[in-house]
């Protein structure tokens, strides 16, 4: 068969690509044409995404692909982290910059929404972990303090949402993505109406949803135009949560393995056929979001890799510019399990110097603080792993099943060293790769959407020909055993 290309546009919360993807009929393959720095823009005390600057970068990735490439396109697909949102006024424009998720309006709010809706029954609906960063208290944050732009709202779009509509003028609601906000009743898969309505959102704004695959429709003649496109071009709503489509590209996933979505946060969990909602799923803090082919993703959001990134960020700062591999050599070197963490104390959220936020925290529960780099990197790294080993205990209660071994895809599957302990920790075999499961879940759903791949099945199949892996096999000592009784004490 001929090759058949595809865009997956892949925005993250530190950086965004246009990957162009290559299908031959049996393999893909990648080129990344264009990758731009993204994050937040701070303003009057309030954090928001510069999201025309996403879509100039955009469109900037599309006409680099007529430039350099310039053969016909099979499709395009837009994913971004959840949660996050825009409005749009009744002539479809966007009423401002969308908050960022980490932005402190949502300060307190969880505790003003489950005063209305508590936490137990919106649980039972919703089947989504508590976060405060969730769409829903970003809402009622608006609620609350009578928001102008709210009271203005004619729709309300997820971020991939508006890409998906600048791309084609059409207003609809990705399931995946629909999922992240804590709106969605788990078992119909639609939009909780009542629930949202008892905390005064309202419900005229949900667009209507989409299933994963769906396409779209072409893409709109002005955007064509300036990218310099002279055919049509099928716009498709795939995976448009990024870890739906990171998901739906791990190899090998079936009933008795864990897959870890690793980067920015690490997304664990498994995946089964329907929600499971109960006093177990809600007492361990498990979300049940939206997958690809009718699957539900249970899994547990970890900070993950954000707690590396924000101290490099500081050292750098400071004038000490070491590369990935410098640290990993430096934790290597360090004590073990001298300190540990909960990755996902609310310490760690967002508090300006990481590396002093850990010591701060270590010095407040009575442990040694971490001196050197190498201390804070080991210390970050074994936290991880322990809380992977927390989180795979809780999922095996739920599921009722072992889960025999680890897979691991995503950025952070390129850091060796947390992959051993990770193999070591959880005492599993720990496959790691492919590296750019997001985009390649994208890409893939884009084929399977088109006609290019007969479904999701051989769309893994034909990713784990693709790309290798590396197996890490574990290493049990006494030693993790004592330091998960510490971390279990530790965070409660």
């Amino acid at each position: 068969m001929n090759t058949a290309n595809f865009l997956a546009i892949d925005l993250g919360a530190s950086s965004g690509r246009v990957v162009l993807g290559r299908w031959d009929g049996r393999c893909f393959a990648l080129q990344e044409l264009h990758r731009f720095a993204n994050g937040p823009v701070t303003v009057l005390g309030h954090m928001y995404w510069d999201i025309l600057r996403q879509w100039d970068e955009i469109k900037t990735g599309l006409a680099k692909y007529t430039a350099q490439v310039g053969e016909p396109l099979a499709g395009i697909a837009v994913d971004t982290w959840g949660v996050d949102f825009g409005l749009l006024d009744k002539n479809g424009r966007l009423l401002g910059n969308p908050y960022h998720y980490r932005d402190a309006r949502t300060d307190g709010i969880p505790n003003l929404v489950h005063q209305r809706v508590p936490f137990s029954r919106m649980f039972q609906v919703t089947g989504i972990q508590f976060m405060q960063i969730n769409t829903v208290y970003q809402l009622f944050s608006m609620v609350q303090t009578g928001e102008p732009q709210l009271a203005m709202a004619d729709m309300m779009l997820m971020m991939p949402d508006i890409f998906h509509y600048w791309l084609t003028g059409r207003k609809v609601g990705e399931y995946t993505i629909a999922s992240t906000s804590q709106m969605l009743d788990a078992r119909s898969r639609q939009w909780a109406t009542g629930l949202v309505a008892e905390l005064g959102i309202p419900t005229a704004i949900l667009p209507p949803l989409v299933s994963p695959g769906t396409i779209l429709g072409d893409l709109r003649r002005d955007v064509m135009a300036d990218a310099g496109f002279t055919r049509p071009v099928p716009v498709v709503a795939t995976g448009s949560h990024d870890t739906a489509n990171a998901v739906a590209a791990v190899p090998d996933l079936d009933a008795h393995s864990v897959y870890i979505s690793s980067g920015t946060w690490s997304l664990m969990g498994v995946e089964i056929p329907e929600p499971i909602i109960n006093e177990d799923a809600l007492a361990l803090n498990v979300t049940n979001e939206g997958g690809v082919a009718n699957t539900i993703r249970l899994l547990k959001n970890i900070a993950g890799l954000w707690l590396l990134q924000e101290s490099r960020r500081q050292w750098q700062r400071e004038g000490y510019d070491y590369s990935w591999d410098d640290l990993m050599v430096q934790a290597a070197q360090a004590e073990p399990f001298r300190s540990l963490i909960d990755p996902d104390a609310a310490d760690f959220l967002n508090p300006g110097n990481m590396p002093a936020a850990i010591r701060a925290y270590c010095r407040r529960t009575g442990q040694p603080e971490p001196e050197t780099i190498g201390a804070v990197v080991r210390c970050c790294l074994e936290s991880l792993a322990l809380r992977y080993r927390a989180v795979l205990d809780g999922l095996e209660r739920l599921t009722g099943r072992r889960l025999q071994k680890i897979l691991i895809v995503g950025g952070g599957s390129q850091n060796r060293l947390l992959s051993q302990f990770a193999a070591d920790a959880c005492e599993r075999p720990v496959i790691a790769g492919p590296v750019e499961a997001t985009a390649l879940g994208n890409l893939m759903m884009q084929a399977v959407a088109t006609g290019h791949l007969d479904n999701i099945t051989t769309g893994r199949q034909a990713i784990a020909a693709s790309f290798p892996r590396q197996t890490f096999e574990p290493h049990p000592s006494p030693a993790w055993h004592e330091a998960a009784a510490r971390f279990a004490h530790l965070t409660g």
